[in-house]
């Protein structure tokens, strides 16, 4: 009897040993944002014909921010800067030292509701697939008077990346967001 109580007692010691200390977890959200990088070509056509092509870069990290920077051909300085954030965009002009600072509630005002942040995310994690759209129109971009104006991305990296928010200083002059668009439409 006493020599059954021990081999109960030793097999019972040896299987809780045996066990393992991984224990199975439910999965979890993904917390950690994913990056996005590539470059770009944007076209603008011209009201005497033909059209205007600018390259540049563009960053995300998902879910914060949207960083698109425009580049003068040869010299490549930084002509423009666009940043969006999932509450407000931020639009600079380098050259003519002006920016707009929008809330997500003005952008509602001008634009129709596929111009969010969610949308341009989504736009810009699609094209970045392998039979992805990399050709987006101002249409597909949620601007319809952008209809003829085109954005190629091309040189997708999927590599964290550091992506600081955009500092002004005081030499820039911050316009009204009608103000802006005004002026952008007699560039064009």
């Amino acid at each position: 009897m006493k020599r059954a109580t021990y081999l109960i007692l030793l097999l019972a010691l040896t299987l809780t040993g045996c066990r393992s200390s991984k224990h199975l977890l439910a999965p979890e959200a993904e917390t950690t944002p994913h990056y996005l990088s590539s470059r770009l070509q944007l076209t603008l056509p011209r009201k005497q014909g033909g059209g205007m092509s600018v390259n540049g870069t563009m960053k995300m990290k998902s879910g914060e921010c949207v960083q698109v920077s425009l580049l003068m051909p040869i010299l490549r300085t930084e002509v423009a800067r666009i940043e969006a954030t999932p509450h407000q965009v931020l639009l600079v002009d380098r050259m003519g030292k002006r920016y707009v600072r929008a809330s997500r509630e003005e952008l509602r005002q001008m634009f129709p509701r596929n111009a969010e942040f969610a949308q341009l995310q989504k736009l810009l994690e699609d094209a970045a697939k392998p039979d992805g759209k990399r050709e987006l129109s101002g249409t597909d971009l949620g601007i319809p008077a952008l209809e003829g104006s085109k954005v190629i991305l091309y040189d997708f990296s999927t590599k964290e990346l550091s992506i600081p928010l955009t500092q002004l200083s005081a030499q820039y002059k911050q316009v009204a967001l009608q103000e802006f668009v005004h002026l952008l439409k007699g560039m064009l």
